[in-house]
């Protein structure tokens, strides 16, 4: 077996009396696509940083390719690429020019012709950056971190604020750069993105990794398949004791004037909640049932969404 892409033992960073990072240990497989989920602040950010050898920690091993930043700093900025939240690159420069400035940075690398070609800007080679679309300027941003054709590659929330078919070309380049067998570490807001593109993921909260997974390992250490939530009208609120004596429940939270129920079987729970509302004299004001998803993995374990900060 190839030794990790990535192995984190120990990590810690605080800034001032702000822990960032507190003890995370990771590791990621060569050729994997392996996400990062947390709420802002959990340090995800702080975590990819110092791997990308932006940030020094205050303890902990990393080793990046089975290199460490201190001995083969060089090597390793070759062998990388990284994607930011948010790229700022030069309006008056084409799409062209960009990326061979981007190229000349690199020993060894990929054509230039074929990075545009595969982010889908070939119509806009010649266009200034400054006449980009949002989603454009993130395909551009993308083809900058991978025209030096990185053995791993760091992406630090891809598709925040981008229209649906521009997340889905984007998602469409991480595929086909894992295809090749190469290594993806994300960091996103989106669990369906997670879902259809991680091997595994990490859910982080307060700088350490609270739980790990495949998607579907993490969904179904729930112990549900399904997600009800109700509200009833003029502020009735069914106690959870009588909740609980519902057939396939699982769990009960209650979030902002709703009640969500965690249930094994919904053809069970939900004619039984629909007895009991009548049987209290009360009238349902919301009613909505879902498949279970990371999103709430994530709120069982830590009482939060994870666009929470």
């Amino acid at each position: 077996m190839p030794p990790p892409a990535l192995s984190i033992h120990g990590l810690r960073k605080s800034y001032g009396a702000t822990i960032a990072v507190a003890g995370l240990d990771l590791e990621v497989a060569t050729g994997e696509c392996f996400g990062l989920l947390g709420p802002n602040g959990a340090g995800k950010t702080t975590t990819i940083e110092i791997c990308e050898g932006l940030t020094d920690p205050d303890a902990g091993e990393i080793r990046v390719l089975d290199r460490t930043w201190d001995s083969a700093g060089r090597d390793l900025r070759e062998r990388i690429g990284v994607s930011l939240q948010e790229t700022q690159l030069s309006d008056k420069l084409t799409v062209e020019e960009t990326l061979r400035l981007f190229r000349s940075f690199y020993r060894a690398g990929q054509e230039v012709e074929l990075v545009i070609s595969q982010v889908q800007l070939t119509e806009k080679r010649r266009s200034r950056v400054g006449q980009l679309s949002g989603g454009q300027r993130q395909r551009l941003a993308l083809a900058c971190a991978l025209v030096g054709d990185p053995e791993l590659f760091f992406l630090d929330e891809p598709t925040t604020g981008l229209d649906p078919q521009s997340r889905r070309q984007l998602w469409q380049l991480v595929e086909t750069f894992k295809a090749r067998g190469r290594t993806v570490l994300l960091t996103t807001h989106y669990m369906d993105e997670a879902e259809r593109l991680c091997d595994r993921v990490a859910i982080v909260d307060h700088g350490k990794v609270i739980a790990l997974g495949t998607p579907r390992e993490l969904i179904r250490s729930l112990g549900a398949e399904h997600v009800l939530e109700f509200a009833l009208a003029d502020g009735v609120v069914i106690p959870e004791e009588a909740l609980r004596e519902l057939p396939g429940i699982q769990a009960v939270r209650r979030e902002e004037g709703a009640t969500q129920l965690e249930v094994h079987q919904l053809h069970q729970t939900l004619p039984a909640l629909l007895s009991l509302v009548q049987q209290r004299g009360a009238s349902l004001a919301e009613l909505r049932t879902h498949t279970a998803t990371l999103e709430d993995v994530f709120v069982a374990l830590t009482g939060r969404h994870l666009r929470e900060g």
